[in-house]
């Protein structure tokens, strides 16, 4: 089954022209979004996410209708492939049934992995510039009484208290715990 997605970014806006190429393509369902494309937060889209079944192919007029982020689009195909869907975009004349689309599904990917380290390693570089200014410190350790750490880790080595009732009495998150308890250990 052809499954037709169209999306505008505000109620005002006109689904004309996605609506009538969906028309000129046959696609026996439309499912129509006027919600802005920041997330897939969407109604509509995952209504149809949730539809489509093995042997659809999902339409699009162009796969910024479907995800505004390379991230996001590249999750969308992600679940459309693990339920044995296509996809096509025709502005972008990607169908992932063929070689060709795929390499550029595979293309987008690669520029999504790309774009991502670079700002990772900005990002790395700008808090290195900042340590050395003296204005980036890091992110403060989060307070835990001593007394009530050592009183309830003893409980917890005794087998009284499971590690997840102490998590919640210190209000600590799992990896936060279980470095304490590292450190904790480690001065004993």
């Amino acid at each position: 089954m052809k499954v037709g997605y169209v999306r505008v970014s505000t109620q005002e806006q006109n689904t004309a022209r996605q609506e009538i190429l969906m028309h000129d393509l046959d696609v026996e369902k439309v499912y129509i979004d006027k919600a802005s494309g920041k997330d897939t937060a969407r109604k509509e889209l995952q209504a149809m996410l949730l539809y489509v079944r093995e042997g659809d192919t999902v339409i699009v007029e162009s796969y910024s209708r479907l995800a505004r982020s390379t991230r996001d689009l590249l999750d969308i195909i992600e679940t459309l492939k693990g339920k044995g869907v296509e996809f096509i975009s025709k502005k972008e004349n990607i169908d992932t049934s063929t070689p060709a689309g795929r390499l550029m599904l595979t293309v987008f990917a690669g520029l999504y992995q790309f774009e991502r380290e670079v700002t990772l390693e900005r990002q790395r570089e700008g808090i290195a510039i900042a340590k050395q200014a003296g204005k980036y410190k890091g992110r403060k350790p989060i307070a835990v009484d001593g007394l009530k750490f050592s009183s309830l880790y003893a409980d917890w080595k005794a087998g009284n208290i499971t590690a997840v009732a102490m998590q919640k009495l210190l209000g600590l998150t799992a990896p936060t715990f279980y470095r304490r308890v590292r450190e904790h250990e480690g001065r004993a």
